[in-house]
């Protein structure tokens, strides 16, 4: 397991290691472990929903993914690819974190409809609720409970007070432990910062329901003299009370059935002649159902022989076994005519009867803590490993037909619980034309099967490795970045193929280039960095070739290389990375085992780089067009503030993560002869097109303000301006004239933000600012001015509505948190003010708008 840190610090080396000790275990900080903390929260929430599995997601160390941190009731192997999940992404667990609303699908077609790209990669029928987890107001993960489909329904309202009593217990648990963490056990901001996670998820088991325990009990059988000791649990087992024992073998004789004590006698031989005794059967009196009613209890004796002191001969050590329950249980299995056989939660083999192995053909002792579908050649189907998944992510019976190598056909009938599975076979009938095909045709989702009873659901057949070609190709639809589409690659392929080390290389220029690594250790890759394509490397070679390279093991590869380079990995793919027939790349991925390619992997991976290279080139196009869109808006915004007496002056840009990250705000300070012009505003949109009629509004305001017109002239003249120019967008600008010297301003507000004024005692403001119309709205717009008077110390922020703007809440609550910001900032510099005034906006990984911030501090 990955010895990262869950609310902790802990540092990681290039190769993804933590370093320093440690037991490879997952902590909440210094104050225990992740399980630990979380389970009693995980649980309830489980039970108070109803639901057989839950998981919890934090946030990574980078805030750019969800990490699975926890899993109950849902084995780790089947969610394999949701182990690492962009917070971006069309997701529902993501969704449920940027929104922080608690989020309810009750079923397949629920999730289909909201999220195709999760159904692409989870086919199953099952219902799902997401709830954002927080400390203070910050949201740092998401809890999620499986809950099956077939059960009676439950109404959106009522999820989010069922889970709301766990997600605040597990929220109460992170902020201790967080805060404790951090040494600040009252700063609940402090303690949100420390929660993250970048490990792999840790399993725990829900409550297993009560069943009959096994009582065993102790005994020392002195063979020379007949005396025996025994404990408690041993005489409870025997039906003798511990002020009636006198310590001889004849009264445990007395409570053995006649007909069984040659197992006794055969007790004493076995110890005599073999030192040991293995499994020996006898039944003892029970009176517990009363003197009238009594019977017999089976129980079973093991033990081996030791040699006693002086004063004690020859004495079997033994373990009397209550053989009620599991013990007779598994008898009575051995003697079913059909197999029935036992998996755990992850689908490893945990018992398997005479007749499954009879009907399987494989031995049990072969089967025992693996996967059937490994053992057994025949069942490497991975559509039979879809069934198994079908089954526990759904909590139904699934039933299906398989053919076996010798033509003969089995019945295979699946039986469901959050702890495992139990599985029944027997011979069956060929399936007949029609249920034939209409298995074959039952991708679209669960038909009846045609099995011989008792019928169950058949889920359609699904290639395992094909799942993440699916996923891929509906991640990267929405990767617009070189960097998200190489992100993007990074988080699907790593979990989803069990890969230890990645490299996306480009070709620029007849060189290779590193586009994105991990896993790497630091530096081993730096002698590669631009090798001509000549260069004898498996790399080079699979984008040359344009043919994917496939090494199992390290012999493999240095067979084919000789000298080359080895770093720890034990065997690697080389894909070329082709779009449209133009070489883009390669992509080299490292397992840390020895690893057999199948060939159903080999034809997953050599697509998973074509939709990689696809998606690359298109990005490649993108951030082209982005670059020459973001070196326009530079161009037009100033380069520098000029120095005014009396003022200092700073300005913040940050453009919107959507589109071309270019958009239409702008900021200015212009010197006039009256004093200094501040200036702020917004052109609608974010494209080349919003930036052009930016720099000409900024161009025209910058004109008319040097020639010394009022304020509301100035504005006036900017919205005809705006008319004439017949661009189809509006605009909203903020003009304030200060008089330096004397602190004395004119005001004009169009359809602007109110701006904000901390005065010299640290108090802030909204100033109530009289406002005309947007600009390009009304040919013949009026625009009122507001006079006013700062005193030396005060500082006026001018701002756009990127920075009080936030999804879910209205502008007024965001004005009112960057006014208590600017309140509680100190203004010693106005560098430092700016800073903290977007940090909230700068660290968001999702901006809808531009954010531009103009401060002003008036000595």
């Amino acid at each position: 397991m990955d010895e990262s840190t869950a609310v902790p610090d802990g540092s990681r080396s290039p190769d993804g290691r933590r370093r320093g000790g440690g037991d490879g275990r997952s902590r909440t900080g210094d104050t225990g472990w992740i399980e630990d903390a979380l389970t009693a929260a995980l649980i309830e929430a489980v039970r108070d929903l109803g639901g057989y599995g839950g998981l919890v997601y934090l946030r990574s160390r980078d805030r750019r993914s969800l990490v699975l941190a926890m899993v109950t009731g849902v084995p780790r192997s089947l969610l394999r690819t949701w182990w690492r999940v962009p917070v971006g992404g069309a997701l529902p667990m993501a969704e449920a974190y940027r929104r922080g609303e608690t989020l309810w699908l009750p079923d397949e077609r629920a999730t289909m409809v909201r999220f195709p790209h999760f159904t692409a990669g989870l086919p199953y029928s099952f219902g799902s609720a997401y709830r954002p987890v927080r400390i203070g107001d910050e949201t740092v993960g998401v809890l999620v409970v499986l809950r099956s489909a077939a059960r009676s329904p439950i109404e959106a309202e009522a999820v989010e007070p069922a889970l709301r009593p766990a997600g605040q217990a597990m929220e109460e648990c992170l902020t201790r432990l967080a805060a404790g963490r951090a040494g600040a056990e009252s700063a609940a901001e402090s303690a949100a910062d420390r929660v993250e996670y970048d490990g792999e998820p840790v399993g725990v088991r829900l409550p297993t329901p009560a069943v009959h325990p096994v009582r065993v009990g102790l005994i020392d059988w002195d063979l020379d003299s007949d005396r025996c000791t025994a404990d408690d649990e041993a005489l409870a087992l025997l039906g003798i009370g511990r002020a009636d024992f006198g310590g001889t073998m004849a009264e445990i004789v007395a409570r053995v059935s006649p007909e069984d004590l040659h197992e006794l006698r055969a007790c004493r031989h076995d110890a005599l002649t073999l030192g040991r005794v293995r499994s020996r059967h006898f039944r003892v009196r029970d009176d517990s159902a009363g003197e009238a009613e009594a019977g017999y209890r089976p129980v079973e004796l093991w033990g081996h022989l030791v040699r006693g002191g002086a004063e004690s001969g020859r004495i079997l050590a033994g373990a009397l076994v209550d053989a009620v329950s599991g013990l007779r249980a598994a008898e009575a299995a051995e003697r079913l005519p059909d197999g029935v056989f036992s998996l755990d939660q992850d689908g490893r083999v945990t018992y398997a009867n005479h007749r499954c192995e009879e009907l399987l053909g494989g031995g049990r002792e072969a089967l025992l803590g693996r996967y059937p579908w490994e053992v057994i050649t025949w069942l490497r189907d991975p559509a039979y490993e879809d069934r198994y998944r079908a089954a526990m992510l759904s909590q139904e019976q699934v039933s299906f037909l398989v053919r076996h190598p010798a033509g003969n056909w089995l019945s295979f009938v699946l039986y469901p619980d959050v702890h495992g599975l139990t599985g029944r076979v027997r011979p069956a009938r060929p399936p007949s034309e029609a249920e034939a095909a209409r298995e074959a045709g039952s991708a679209a989702g669960p038909v009846p099967g045609a099995v011989a009873p008792p019928p169950g659901p058949v889920t359609a057949a699904r290639a395992g490795a094909l799942y993440h070609v699916v996923q891929m190709a509906s991640v990267l639809t929405e990767a617009v970045t070189v960097e998200d589409v190489c992100r993007a690659v990074s988080e699907q392929l790593l979990p989803a193929f069990g890969v230890r080390e990645l490299a996306l290389y480009t070709v620029r220029e007849g060189r290779m280039y590193l586009l994105w690594e991990s896993g790497y250790p630091e530096g081993f890759l730096a002698p590669f960095e631009g090798v001509t394509l000549d260069t004898q490397l498996p790399g080079v070679h699979a984008l040359t070739t344009r043919l994917p390279l496939f090494f199992e093991s390290p012999e493999d590869l240095s067979v084919a290389y000789p000298g080359i380079t080895l770093d720890r990995m034990s065997a690697w793919s080389f894909l070329p990375l082709i779009a449209s027939g133009h070489p883009v790349g390669s992509c080299i991925l490292g397992w840390d085992t020895p690893h057999r390619f199948t060939p159903d992997e080999r034809s997953a991976l050599t697509a998973l780089s074509g939709l990689a290279a696809q998606a690359l080139e298109r990005a490649r196009l993108y951030d082209a067009e982005s670059a020459v869109a973001r070196g326009l808006q530079e161009g037009l915004l100033p380069h520098r503030l000029p120095a005014v007496e009396g003022l200092r002056t700073t300005g913040r840009y940050l453009p919107g993560t959507q589109g071309m990250a270019i958009g239409g705000d702008w900021y200015d300070v212009i010197t006039t002869g009256r004093g200094v012009a501040l200036v702020i505003g917004d052109v609608e949109g974010h494209s080349v097109g919003a930036a052009a009629v930016m720099g000409q509004l900024r161009s025209a305001v910058h004109a008319f303000a040097a020639s010394e017109w009022p304020p509301q002239e100035v504005i006036t003249h900017t919205n005809r301006h705006l008319s004439e120019l017949e661009a189809d967008v509006c605009a909203t600008c903020c003009y304030i004239e200060l008089d330096p010297r004397t602190g004395r301003a004119f005001a004009v507000r169009a359809g602007h933000p109110p701006p904000l004024l901390r005065h010299p005692d640290g108090h802030a403001e909204t100033l109530d600012l009289a406002g005309g119309v947007m600009l390009g709205v009304q040919l013949d717009a009026d625009y009122p001015v507001t006079e006013l008077t700062l005193a030396p110390g005060s500082v006026l922020a001018l701002y756009t509505d990127g920075l009080v703007e936030q999804p879910g809440s209205d502008i007024e609550t965001g004005i009112e948190e960057v006014r208590r910001c600017l309140a509680d900032t100190p203004a010693d510099s106005v560098e430092q003010l700016a800073d903290r005034l977007v940090r909230t906006a700068r660290r968001a990984r999702e901006r809808p708008d531009d954010v531009a911030l103009l401060l002003t501090a008036y000595r």
